[in-house]
């Protein structure tokens, strides 16, 4: 696969498996507006930032992603993505807070990630695969924070 994108002083792919939970695991996900509000306001954010993306997927308590860095370092990827969905649903449903945030934000602070080398295809159907009935996991659920800090 010839994807390589070129910048003014560079040529290059960076593509990553990206997946982040909501704090202290709440299940919002699982209620069909946030969810489908949540996966608006990923794409409108990863839009402005100018990156590719193949999939997001959500389920209940966790959104992931496969995207192409690009120039960016996935600490300001992360940044924006969370920063941007949390500041709208909190807006837009308040009652997100006062229900299950008790006036803290919509994210757990950690996030996962691994770069993809050649396996971008595979990863892009277990992405896909969120929110359905599946548990083949890589091991990732192993790792991610099964607490909100």
């Amino acid at each position: 696969m010839n994807d390589f994108v070129s910048h003014s002083s560079s040529v290059g792919r960076l593509w990553v498996h990206l997946a982040f939970k909501v704090k202290y695991c709440h299940k919002i996900f699982s209620i069909p507006v946030i969810k489908r509000r949540c996966e608006q306001l990923l794409w409108e954010a990863i839009n402005q930032l100018g990156i590719r993306c193949r999939e997001v997927g959500i389920d209940d308590d966790h959104v992931h992603f496969v995207l192409d860095a690009g120039l960016y370092s996935l600490s300001y990827i992360v940044k924006k993505l969370k920063g941007y969905t949390a500041k709208k649903l909190l807006q837009e449903y308040p009652w997100l807070k006062r229900q299950y945030f008790w006036g803290s934000g919509l994210w757990n602070p950690s996030y996962y990630f691994d770069s993809l080398g050649q396996g971008i295809e595979e990863m892009t159907t277990y992405v896909k695969m969120q929110g359905k009935a599946h548990r083949n996991s890589t091991g990732l659920m192993r790792w991610l924070p099964m607490t909100g800090g």
